[in-house]
C-alpha cells in the first residue's frame, strides 16, 4: 500500500468515526427519569395515576385505588369496561381511554370514573374514529385523543385535538423518529409538560418528547428520555410534580423524578 493510497484510508476511518460519533452524541436522551418510589399492584397492566392522597392502577377492565402512603388497596372500580389504557385526572375526575381492542372495527371511548364512588360511566362515544384510543388528555381548553394503529399500519397513528364541543381543530401524525421505534404496536400513553408533548411506547423504557409544527401536520421530533416505566400509560403526580407510570412486568406502580445533572 502506498503512503498517499494509507492517508487516504486513515482519513476515511476518522471521518466515519468522527460521523458515528457525532450520531451517538446526537441520539443521547435528553434528560433521564429516576424512580423515586413504588407500589406493588396486580392491576398495574396498563397504566398509573396519582393525586395528593391516591394512585390508582389501571388494568384493562377495572382501576384500583391505592393509598399512597400505606400502599394498601382501598377499593376497586365497578361498571363495564373491556381494555382501558390510560387514564387522566381533571377536576376531580379520572379520565380513562378505552376501546374494544383487538375486535374490528375499532370503538373507542372516554371512560369516566368518579374516585368517591369508584363507577366507570362512559363520557364519550366516538364510535369508529379510525384508531383504537390509547390515551386522552384536557389542556388548554382542548382534548388531546391519540388514535393508535399497530401492525403494518402503525404509522399511520395519529393525534387528534378537539374543542369543548367535540369538533376535531386539528389532526397530527407522528415522526418516522418515533415511529420506527414502535415495531408492531403503537403509542400508549401521552401528556403535555411545559408546553412539550411526552409520549410513551409500549414496551420500551424511554419517552419521546415533541412539539406542535410550525406548518404542516407531522408532530416535531425533540429527542427521547430516559424513563423507569415499561411504556405503557403515563401521567403527572399531581403531589410531587413528578410522574406515575408502570413497570408492567413486576406489576408496579412507579413514582419518577427527573434526574440533576
Amino acid at each position: 500500500m502506498s503512503r498517499s493510497h494509507f492517508s487516504l484510508t486513515l482519513l476515511g476511518m476518522s471521518l466515519v468515526a468522527a460521523t458515528v460519533f457525532a450520531g451517538e452524541r446526537s441520539a443521547e436522551p435528553l434528560a433521564t427519569w429516576k424512580a423515586t418510589g413504588e407500589i406493588s399492584a396486580p392491576e398495574a397492566n396498563q397504566a398509573a395515576v396519582a393525586d395528593e392522597r391516591f394512585v390508582y392502577a389501571i388494568d384493562n377492565a377495572l382501576v384500583a385505588k391505592y393509598d399512597r402512603e400505606t400502599g394498601q388497596r382501598v377499593a376497586v372500580s365497578t361498571g363495564e369496561a373491556k381494555h382501558l389504557n390510560s387514564g387522566f385526572l381533571h377536576e376531580g375526575r379520572l379520565y380513562c381511554a378505552h376501546s374494544n381492542y383487538p375486535r374490528k372495527p375499532e370503538r373507542s371511548e372516554i371512560k369516566v370514573l368518579d374516585p368517591s364512588i369508584m363507577e366507570l360511566a362512559v363520557f364519550k362515544d366516538f364510535g369508529s374514529y379510525g384508531g383504537s384510543l390509547t390515551w386522552a388528555v384536557f389542556e388548554n381548553g382542548h382534548w388531546w385523543c391519540n388514535f393508535a394503529l399497530y401492525g403494518k399500519d402503525n404509522a399511520k397513528t395519529f393525534l387528534v385535538k378537539l374543542d369543548p364541543d367535540w369538533k376535531e381543530v386539528a389532526r397530527y401524525s407522528y415522526p418516522t423518529e418515533v415511529i420506527e421505534q414502535l415495531k408492531t404496536y403503537s403509542l400508549s400513553g401521552g401528556i403535555w409538560r411545559d408546553g412539550k408533548l411526552l409520549v410513551t411506547d409500549h414496551d420500551r423504557r424511554f419517552l419521546y418528547e415533541l412539539q406542535l409544527p410550525d406548518s404542516g401536520n407531522v408532530l416535531k421530533f425533540l429527542g427521547k428520555h430516559r424513563s423507569p416505566f415499561t411504556g405503557q400509560g403515563i401521567a403527572a403526580d399531581l403531589k410531587t410534580g413528578g410522574l406515575i407510570g408502570i413497570d408492567r412486568g413486576k406489576r408496579k406502580i412507579v413514582f419518577a423524578g427527573q434526574a440533576q445533572d
